[in-house]
């Protein structure tokens, strides 16, 4: 006797191919959307997001009211990165950058951070000077944090380490010579960057941040929408420096720059 083809077993498998193809075309190439991550998002900050700089704030001392929250779900925790610093001054940023062609991976996003040379003549906007000047006037890759030869920027990698530090030296045009650490590690989805100075940043004699004390992270991820830029900083500095140096915006203007350079890497992938 022939088996009936409208048995129950026979029937779900045909729901399945045909109610479930759609589906699953839409989520066969693995990448999230800005709304998954970003649920509660929208209105004018949404926009901002998808602009050309994207969405970025810094918080008084010892705030903590961040705006940008991604869902429980997301995997992604860049608050309690930053918070290994004990730092009493954030900022936060925001930005989604459009595809100009194929779509990024994740070895994009990697590749996009290495090129330390080009953070060399980047500018901010000095208030005081009430002009566009270069924050970094010198960007070099270090050997270690004890050999301070430097070295040149890899060529782009052709595959995806699963993690990697790296040292920069950094002049900076308010702070003399200022030396990080880069950690770099990948997660399912994204790419991670975690930026803290292995020594003292001073200005004139006086230290502004001890060692450990500033740190920025930024997270790369290729969305359904574009390359995903999601970036906090931190840093914790005495009341006295305080006074003489705005912390607040000393750390947004760094990280800006930093989301410049980042940004400038992923869109010269072609």
């Amino acid at each position: 006797m022939r088996s009936n083809i409208y048995s129950p077993k026979i029937m779900l498998l045909l729901f399945a191919l045909i109610f479930g193809f759609p589906v699953w075309s839409q989520t066969s190439s693995g990448l999230r959307s800005f709304d998954q991550l970003f649920p509660a998002l929208g209105g004018t900050k949404k926009s901002e997001v998808f602009s050309q700089d994207g969405y970025i704030r810094s918080l008084g001392k010892n705030q903590t009211s961040l705006e940008l929250i991604p869902a429980p779900n997301s995997g992604i925790d860049l608050y309690s990165e930053v918070m290994k610093s004990n730092p009493s001054y954030l900022a936060e940023s925001l930005l989604v950058i459009p595809y100009s062609g194929k779509i990024l991976s994740r070895l994009d996003a990697y590749n996009s951070l290495g090129k330390i040379g080009d953070l060399k003549g980047r500018l901010y906007h000095s208030f005081t000077k009430d002009e566009y000047i270069p924050l970094f006037e010198e960007a070099t890759r270090l050997d270690s944090t004890r050999r301070n030869s430097a070295i040149p920027d890899p060529p782009p990698a052709t595959t995806l380490p699963r993690s990697e530090t790296v040292y920069v030296r950094l002049k900076d045009t308010n702070f003399g010579n200022s030396f990080y650490r880069a950690d770099v590690s990948t997660s399912p989805y994204g790419v991670i960057y975690r930026l803290t100075n292995f020594r003292n940043i001073s200005y004139l004699l006086f230290t502004v941040m001890k060692e450990e004390k500033f740190c920025a992270v930024l997270y790369l991820e290729p969305l359904s929408e574009g390359m995903l830029v999601y970036s906090m900083a931190g840093a914790d500095s005495s009341d006295f420096i305080a006074n003489k140096v705005h912390i607040p915006s000393a750390i947004e203007k760094r990280l800006a720059v930093f989301i410049d350079w980042v940004s400038d890497g992923v869109r010269s992938i072609k």
